[in-house]
């Protein structure tokens, strides 16, 4: 199973390095990436919760900084911008740059959670 937040690090990816060629304009780059701001953030609390029920301390832990870091990302938009991803400020200080980094360190975390999920779901196959 892929995880939301993978395909979404993924999409972002491709839509800033559309944006930071010149395929594609700002504003029509932030609606987009603006959309998946708020699927992102439920499916990372979801399974964060779900790991929490589940009593998987270890991936809880793992995946407890991340919802953190994405709530903290939606609340902090300034007022008046469109979204975490804003058209006039998205070249402005080197936003577009550090919107790369980051979607670059989510999608390295989620293959490393992919990993650490399969090897648990080998392993509780294995032991039963």
């Amino acid at each position: 199973m892929i995880s939301p937040g993978a395909v979404a690090a993924g999409r972002l990816i491709i839509t800033l390095s559309d944006l930071e060629c010149d395929y594609i304009n700002a504003r029509a780059c932030c609606s987009k990436l603006n959309k998946w701001v708020i699927p992102e953030i439920v499916g990372q609390c979801l399974s964060t919760v779900l790991m929490l029920v589940s009593m998987h301390w270890f991936i809880f832990l793992l995946n407890l900084p991340v919802a953190a870091w994405d709530i903290y990302r939606s609340i902090k938009v300034p007022m008046g911008n469109m979204g975490v991803f804003d058209p006039t400020e998205i070249h402005n200080r080197g936003q577009l740059k550090s919107h790369m980094k980051e979607s670059m360190i989510k999608l390295g975390y989620h293959l490393l959670c992919f990993f650490i999920y399969l090897y648990s779901m080998i392993l509780a196959l294995i032991n039963d």
